[in-house]
């Protein structure tokens, strides 16, 4: 949650701008790439694990909606950015005591109320959870999603075309058409974004990355990260 201040950033293929009370949840596996911010920003950030989730949740998980893997910034007005803010205070403070009370089940609940309430606002501020979607919407919206999941093992547009079982010239129009960006830049972007975020916050090889992105060798990894960013990984890293 943007407290004050704003900032930019990269979530899962999305680019964003947040502000002040903005709020976003990422489920396990999503990931974020802050490109910059303001000198006044604060951030309140809640980190959980899968585990976290599966084990204290009560089996219950926030559905994250199609509209929201291409808007998935909220903006709430100051009223409610304050409920908000003083749930993630009750969640940190129970987060750093010892020994940690967040796995209690006064904190779970906290936590699944703290779900509900933003999956509430979305559903009565975004028309579009709504409203019935287009076949295109649907395509794109689905492709999408299956990019944020397969970017690392599936490389290629024709391998999402079959796996939706459409055509593959129908594919790539439906996205150009609907996105505007073409299907081929919507994997780049979720690799890249990916790799970007290895390199500056992780100390893994630049082989590792590599690998965990679906890449062959270091040099097939090298040469794509190049030619889309115009410097070498080891050259981002040190930036």
């Amino acid at each position: 949650m943007m407290v004050r201040g704003s900032a930019t950033a990269t979530i899962n293929i999305t680019r964003s701008e947040f502000r002040q009370n903005d709020v976003l949840f990422l489920e396990p596996g999503s990931f974020l790439l802050i490109h910059e911010f303001s000198e006044d920003a604060l951030v309140y950030y809640l980190l959980f694990s899968s585990s976290f989730w599966d084990k204290n949740t009560f089996g219950y998980r926030m559905p994250i909606g199609a509209p929201q893997l291409h808007n998935p910034v909220i903006r709430i007005d100051e009223e409610k950015a304050a409920v908000f803010r003083g749930m993630a205070e009750l969640l940190m403070q129970a987060s750093n005591t010892r020994p940690a009370m967040l796995s209690s089940e006064n904190m779970v609940y906290v936590f699944n109320l703290l779900q509900t309430a933003y999956a509430n606002y979305v559903r009565s501020t975004d028309e579009a959870m709504e409203r019935p979607q287009d076949r295109p919407t649907e395509i794109c919206h689905e492709y999408t999603r299956l990019v944020i999941q397969h970017y690392a093992e599936w490389h290629q547009v024709s391998m999402y075309a079959d796996e939706m079982h459409i055509s593959l010239p129908h594919l790539c129009s439906t996205v150009k058409q609907v996105c505007q960006r073409t299907a081929g830049e919507i994997i780049n972007d979720a690799i890249l974004t990916d790799a970007k975020a290895q390199l500056k916050i992780t100390n893994l090889q630049i082989k590792e990355i590599a690998l965990s992105l679906g890449f062959e060798n270091v040099a097939f990894f090298n040469r794509f990260f190049k030619s889309h960013t115009g410097i070498t990984p080891k050259m981002y890293r040190n930036a």
